[in-house]
């Protein structure tokens, strides 16, 4: 395929206005243009068209940007600017960025944000069992029956949660290491078995780990993490702008 030559919702996702799937709602909404006239769902599209979603023209990508951030509670993962309390506002990083999923308003820990809509769907995509790992407290003792029943399922939203890995880590306290993404899933899963959670906090996203960030701190992921990252996810081809500090351990903003 001519690399000028791309499918629209492509086009949009790489200029970081949003992933493939909320360009798809768009066009099939009709609130895509192109070059004036309304935009059909699968079209192609060469670089230099003019793109628009309402009134808002789209610029073909740049270097695309990813990023690790500490999630504060009472933040919220979304871009919407209708949220006063969104995750991309609050960071105020200078270009136009969104959240990979979603971290609870009353969780606090590791989020991604890229301008990169590709890598949204590929770490998304539940069949990927991507890791993710939590530190928990919790408002009982935590005993080895409650680990037991928590590692092998239990019944959240009509299903039974998968198979996990989770271990003690104090007397209230446990880890728990989960490859699937379902509302509340921490919360729901403790609350079946009698526990409310009292602090969560995610500390890994796959091979990309919160460190030492503080609440509200961002950082680019280092040219390592975001080539292991790429791997994972089958990805093909180089980064343009990986993080310029130190590769294995790049600072906190």
């Amino acid at each position: 395929m001519d690399v000028e030559d791309r499918r629209l919702n492509k086009y949009i996702a790489d200029s970081g206005f949003c992933s493939r799937r909320e360009a798809d709602r768009l066009i099939q909404e009709g609130r895509v243009t192109v070059d004036g006239r309304v935009a059909a769902i699968g079209e192609r599209v060469r670089d230099g068209a003019r793109i628009a979603v309402g009134k808002q023209l789209i610029s073909a990508a740049g270097d695309k940007v990813y990023l690790a951030a500490y999630k504060p509670r009472g933040i919220v993962s979304t871009a919407d600017p209708r949220e006063k309390m969104n995750i991309v506002d609050y960071i105020h990083f200078p270009g136009r960025i969104y959240p990979v999923g979603r971290l609870d308003k009353d969780s606090e820990g590791l989020i991604l944000l890229t301008s990169d809509g590709d890598i949204v769907n590929r770490i998304l995509r539940a069949s990927g069992r991507h890791e993710k790992e939590y530190e928990v407290a919790v408002d009982k003792p935590v005993t080895p029956g409650f680990l037991d029943r928590m590692g092998s399922g239990v019944p959240v939203l009509g299903q039974v949660t998968l198979p996990c890995r989770v271990w003690k880590t104090g007397p209230g306290s446990f880890r728990i290491i989960l490859v699937q993404g379902l509302n509340r899933q921490i919360r729901r899963m403790c609350e079946y078995l009698g526990y409310n959670v009292v602090h969560l906090r995610r500390i890994r996203i796959m091979n990309i780990t919160l460190g030492a960030m503080r609440p509200g701190e961002w950082r680019h992921l280092a040219k390592t993490e975001l080539s292991t990252l790429m791997g994972n996810l089958g990805a093909v081809g180089t980064v343009a702008n990986p993080g310029t500090g130190d590769e294995d351990a790049p600072e906190a903003q």
